[in-house]
């Protein structure tokens, strides 16, 4: 028995990996975060799969469940939204099942940034511009933010931005932003990437919060910011692809 953390991938239900899917197909029990999650998904589960959605749970009741499995003898396939190493409570679940001594393991998800980058048409890394990316989060009703991690110390790099779980507070986050990123900064959010309803909104950080708020968007948004989401870019090119490279000590 064991409890498969599985990438659900930004909701559609035909961007799971094929691992994902052989696994959600014998997997007797599935637990998956209703929240987010595109019920088509659940569609590659077993007619008779038991399907638990965790929305409304706690880490206490989501672990009986995986305890219930294992002392049954029944792989769990434990649906993550995106990819399990954002914003999944992977270390929180997973310090629980080994001290259950229940075996688990991680397949990989298209991260939820991933799939709004490319319903954008945007490289996030483009050469002499800018090339880091930053995937973190702000503190409101949530977990707290480390000291060390400030919006602010973020914005200093004036690298792309990801920021999840953060919609709710969009007016406040630009207004932060603008010191360093120039009110004319490109930005983005979208809204249930892949999913039926999706929504992409574009803007800049002098008026992306006039569009959310517009639209009435409350959560399941992923918010970028930076140069690098311009609809159009003179950038230069990078050394991989430059005719004036020396490939001659490239083999295979």
């Amino acid at each position: 028995m064991t409890v498969h953390f599985i990438g659900a991938g930004p909701g559609a239900a035909d961007l799971l990996t094929v691992r994902a899917v052989e696994l959600l197909r014998r997997s007797p029990m599935c637990l998956y975060a209703g929240t987010y999650l595109d019920p088509e998904v659940l569609a590659h589960c077993a007619p008779d799969a038991e399907l638990i959605d965790t929305q409304k749970l706690d880490l206490d009741e989501i672990v009986a469940h995986c305890a219930r499995a294992h002392a049954e003898g029944k792989d769990v396939a434990r649906l993550c939204s995106g990819d399990p190493s954002i914003y999944s409570a992977l270390t929180e679940q997973k310090r629980r099942l080994d001290a259950l001594g229940i075996p688990w393991d991680v397949t990989p998800g298209v991260p939820a940034y991933a799939a709004a980058a490319a319903l954008l048409g945007a490289e996030l890394t483009v050469p002499e511009q800018v090339q880091s990316v930053v995937l973190t989060r702000t503190h409101a009703r949530s977990t707290a933010m480390p000291e060390s991690e400030s919006l602010a110390n973020f914005a200093r790099t004036r690298a792309t931005l990801i920021l999840h779980l953060a919609i709710t507070r969009i007016r406040t986050l630009a207004q932060e932003l603008v010191p360093d990123y120039g009110a004319d900064c490109p930005a983005a959010v979208v809204y249930r990437a892949t999913q039926p309803e999706q929504q992409v909104l574009r803007g800049t950080l002098a008026d992306i919060a006039d569009r959310v708020e517009a639209a009435g968007l409350r959560q399941a948004a992923v918010i970028l910011v930076g140069r690098a989401l311009a609809e159009s870019i003179d950038c230069a090119q990078s050394h991989l692809y430059d005719p004036g490279r020396d490939r001659s000590h490239i083999t295979g």
